[in-house]
């Protein structure tokens, strides 16, 4: 047994019997890339992400490309990285559906806000919920870049009327800013709720969601006073 996978195999040890609370953050990238680098010292990569991204979290907020930077990390490392990410997400998302009726913003937003985590460009979620506001279906309308974000309406209205939606809850992200409605969230909500009126479904919320915060813009007003002119 090599250095290098007798050190792996005390790493493993380690967090088998005590967590992962007992690791410095460059241990925890350590062990993490030694199932996908098997045969090199990962230490110095986990040094290097850290040292290139300044923080743990930036390591797994990162994208492919720029984790590619980084002398030795190779697409399995890359891979495996985004993969944690996802999974995390994934559990997330889990998790929420032992609550699936959104009655309350409270609800609406920790449901939607895992749907973000992880992500470092902007995407616009749809949520179809049935009329005692269950959760029926939820998908991806667009993810982009930052700022050049666009997403289609109509296959916003065709997903709520395919999904039989009586209401809907509109979700997106600001990844660099705060979770504040701008003039185009503000006429993005208006365009979907004068979409969805006629067919007699009604926007819920439009949830923007900024790290670990989210605003809603029926709490901020914004939705009452579009309804009102519709």
């Amino acid at each position: 047994m090599s250095i290098h996978s007798g050190h792996r195999a005390r790493l493993r040890e380690q967090f088998l019997e005590h967590g992962l609370d007992t690791f410095a953050d460059h241990q925890a990238l350590e062990l993490l890339l030694s199932f996908a680098i098997p045969r090199r010292d990962v230490n110095p990569i986990a040094h290097g992400l850290m040292n290139h991204f300044g923080s743990f979290s930036k390591v797994f907020e990162a994208s492919p490309q720029d984790l590619l930077e980084v002398d030795g990390i190779g697409e399995h490392g890359v891979t495996l990285i985004r993969l944690v990410t996802a999974l995390g997400r994934r559990y997330q998302l889990d998790r929420g559906k032992e609550d699936l009726i959104l009655s309350d913003t409270e609800r609406m937003g920790n449901f939607v806000a895992p749907l973000f985590h992880g992500l470092t460009d902007e995407a616009v979620y749809l949520v179809c919920l049935d009329g005692s506001l269950k959760v029926t279906h939820y998908a991806c309308l667009a993810e982009g870049s930052v700022n050049a974000l666009s997403f289609s309406i109509r296959r916003a209205v065709e997903i709520a009327l395919k999904r039989k939606a009586v209401y809907v809850v509109l979700a997106h992200n600001h990844p660099s800013g705060l979770a504040i409605p701008n003039v185009t969230d503000i006429a993005t909500t208006e365009q979907i709720i004068g979409a969805l009126a006629p067919l007699g479904i009604r926007l819920a919320d439009h949830i923007i969601v900024a790290g670990d915060d989210f605003v809603s813009m029926r709490d901020s007003g914004h939705l009452d006073a579009m309804e009102r002119r519709k």
